[in-house]
């Protein structure tokens, strides 16, 4: 059986002992791969056109460019990259910000090693992960100010609204069900009108449009 390759990832935080804390983290799990590390934004870029990575681990404030612009530029440039945020930020408007700009994960730097491993695993299997934490600061926060979606939300029966909610929290359908008292299979109906109606087939696409029409805390 051939070898799986490790993923590849450049760390990049202005404070060097967060640096060396996830490198130690990591250090034993051999399905990572620290390739590279910088100190802020200009060396990340200036790394990641020298070398290849598969995943960029980033804080939000730094000298230079910031966390967000970092993360516009990566995508722009070199999209096949995935960036996971990892900040002490958990404010909604820089949260927003970086799902804007398409981040594949945001966790915040309370987190635990298990946690930062799982949020790993799901980005590189071309996923997306954001910490509980941070998807209730999205949905129920939401102060984000866009121009009106290509998508309209009337699309969206009452019910379907109520569902997608609770989608972007990252309930289950089992869980779903439960909460609103009906059966799962229902749960998996709506769940299919609202990716047809929308075409959003991600967590993180449902979630910019939630977002960006503002909608309601649940």
């Amino acid at each position: 059986m051939e070898k799986k390759e490790p993923i590849k990832i450049l760390l990049v935080d202005d404070h060097q002992m967060f640096i060396d804390g996830v490198k130690a983290l990591l250090r034993k799990e051999k399905k990572f791969e620290i390739v590279g590390e910088a100190l802020n934004g200009e060396q990340a870029l200036s790394f990641i056109t020298n070398h290849d990575i598969d995943i960029l681990i980033t804080d939000i404030s730094m000298p230079g460019i910031s966390g967000v612009e970092l993360t516009k530029k990566v995508k722009k440039n070199n999209p096949e990259i995935k960036i996971l945020v990892l900040t002490m930020f958990n404010d909604r408007q820089v949260i927003s910000e970086i799902i804007m700009a398409e981040a594949e994960g945001y966790i915040l730097k309370n987190t635990g090693k298990q946690e930062l491993i799982h949020a790993l695993e799901k980005i590189a299997d071309n996923g997306t992960f954001f910490s509980n934490e941070v998807v209730n600061i999205m949905v129920e926060n939401s102060a984000i100010q866009h121009a009106e979606a290509d998508i309209r939300v009337d699309v969206l029966t009452e019910r379907e609204l109520e569902i997608l909610k609770l989608i972007c929290l990252e309930l289950t359908s089992e869980q779903i069900a439960e909460k609103l008292f009906i059966s799962k299979r229902t749960v998996d109906t709506h769940r299919k009108n609202i990716i047809d109606k929308t075409g959003i087939h991600t967590l993180v696409g449902l979630i910019k449009f939630a977002l960006r029409n503002k909608l309601a805390s649940i």
